[in-house]
């Protein structure tokens, strides 16, 4: 039976190969195109329904489409950030370094009320945004998390046989 080198036995990480994925590529693409939906409606629709508005009313609106609109720069920034992965622009440990940067913090908290005095098309967007948000959450721990070397001994067992 053929000796496996050093290198051959190393493990191979799922989480290394999940950036070049088809579901990573879905996601990018939902991801921008949020991204350039909702700069459509705070700049169009949303700009002038924010208008009629009451004073309260006004307030939640700008409150949380600048909350909106932070979460989803920093979800764009992660995004584009492991696109340069998959296209060989940079490691995934330079990205892993770098992601240091970008906030993917749990989705922040909102007053139910305030939620209710906004239009129901940037409540939509909220909740969007949220979802995306924790999408990217479980990819960004699946990519990020090494299995410790007990762990990485364990996804194999008949290995140590194999090598006997």
């Amino acid at each position: 039976m053929k000796e496996r080198s050093a290198d051959e036995a190393a493990p191979i990480y799922f989480g290394e190969k999940l950036a070049s994925s088809q579901a990573f590529a879905g996601l990018f693409r939902d991801g921008m195109a949020l991204v350039e939906e909702t700069a459509a409606y705070l700049d169009g629709p949303g700009r002038q329904e924010s208008k009629k508005l009451e004073r309260s009313a006004a307030l939640a609106y700008a409150t949380e489409s600048m909350r909106l609109t932070t979460r989803l720069m920093q979800l764009a920034s992660w995004l584009l950030l492991h696109r340069a992965v998959k296209e060989g622009e940079m490691s995934l440990i330079q990205a892993n370094k770098e992601k240091s940067k970008v906030k993917l913090s749990a989705a922040d908290f909102h007053d139910p009320d305030n939620m209710e005095l906004l239009p129901a098309s940037l409540r939509e967007l909220i909740e969007r945004s949220h979802k995306l948000q924790s999408k990217v959450r479980r990819l960004d721990n699946t990519i990020h998390t090494h299995p410790t070397p007990n762990q990485a001994a364990a996804v194999n067992p008949v290995e140590r046989q194999l090598g006997l």
